[in-house]
């Protein structure tokens, strides 16, 4: 249950996300939860090997390209999920922050709700 939850907070940060940046689009819900899994799904299998490859351009870089991991990560998301669109590598970059943001502000948000029930 608790997975299903966090699912539908990561599909309303990314459509609040989106409803932010005029350079990514969401065409409905039921994308943006579609969105929310792929990026799950990403997360978990394909970026520890894109961190483990991209190590020391990390440690260059003080991790600052871990932000270039992540915008790459949401332009495969976008192209694996039709109704998701992010107009080019800057716009995924910028949606990549303002995603982590507002799901940060959603979870705890959420978490405080959960805790008064």
């Amino acid at each position: 249950m608790d997975f299903i939850i966090r699912l539908v907070v990561s599909a309303l940060a990314v459509i609040l996300s989106a409803y932010i940046l005029p350079g990514v689009s969401v065409k409905s819900f039921w994308t943006a939860l579609w969105v929310a899994l792929i990026l799950t799904l990403l997360n978990v299998f394909i970026t520890p090997i894109m961190v483990f490859l991209t190590i020391p351009i990390t440690i260059i870089t003080f991790g600052l390209f871990l932000f270039v991991i992540n915008a790459v990560v949401i332009l495969i998301a976008s192209a694996l999920i039709s109704g998701f669109q992010v107009n080019g590598f800057i716009w995924a970059l910028i949606y990549s922050i303002i995603l982590t943001i507002v799901s940060y502000i959603l979870e705890e948000v959420t978490n405080v709700e959960l805790l008064n029930i």
